[in-house]
């Protein structure tokens, strides 16, 4: 997929699910929180790429021919995913509170209920990744979405996790994995 789609992807993630951050220490989101976002935002990344590439996408290209059938397992799991999404929300709007951002938002977007929110972070989710997909980039998210569309939910939502984890995403943080104990 293009940097113009999985930079909005993973902004989305930093926008939709969230843990409390400790007194003083940057606030961190569990990867299942972030995949979880990833589940919940690709319909909506899915809608708003649509739109955008509607006269740009082939009449017989993936999106056409299996574009649907690839988004029905993310939508399916979307309630599902709400909680994880809405904890990486949380943390995320404490970390922009924590750098000097708009504390009015924050406190308005927290003191929602989270089924009133839900609409409200589809809306601006969908038009920021709108915002984000140029012309050019279209042909290349069919193919990344091409690419991913064999791979089940849960793999897709734990790759861009693990990208995040690699590319060492910041604002917030991937919180680092338990490691398992070493066998002697």
């Amino acid at each position: 997929m293009t940097k113009q789609i999985i930079a909005p992807a993973l902004a989305l993630a930093a926008l939709l699910t969230a843990q409390t951050a400790q007194a003083q220490q940057p606030a961190c989101v569990a990867a299942a929180d972030l995949g979880d976002a990833v589940v919940y935002a690709m319909p909506i990344a899915f809608d708003a790429a649509q739109t955008a590439c509607a006269n740009r996408w082939s009449r017989d290209g993936f999106a056409a021919r299996e574009g649907e059938t690839f988004v029905a397992n993310f939508r399916a799991g979307q309630d599902q995913a709400w909680p994880g999404a809405f904890r990486l929300l949380k943390t995320f709007m404490a970390d922009e509170q924590n750098a000097g951002q708009d504390a009015n938002i924050t406190a308005m977007i927290t003191a929602l209920p989270e089924d009133s929110l839900r609409p409200f972070v589809d809306g601006l989710v969908g038009q920021m990744i709108a915002g984000e997909i140029k012309g050019d980039s279209c042909a290349k998210i069919e193919r990344g979405l091409e690419l991913i569309a064999p791979l089940p939910t849960e793999n897709v939502s734990g790759l861009f996790a693990f990208i995040a984890e690699l590319a060492d995403l910041k604002n917030p943080t991937i919180c680092a994995a338990a490691q398992p104990a070493m066998k002697k």
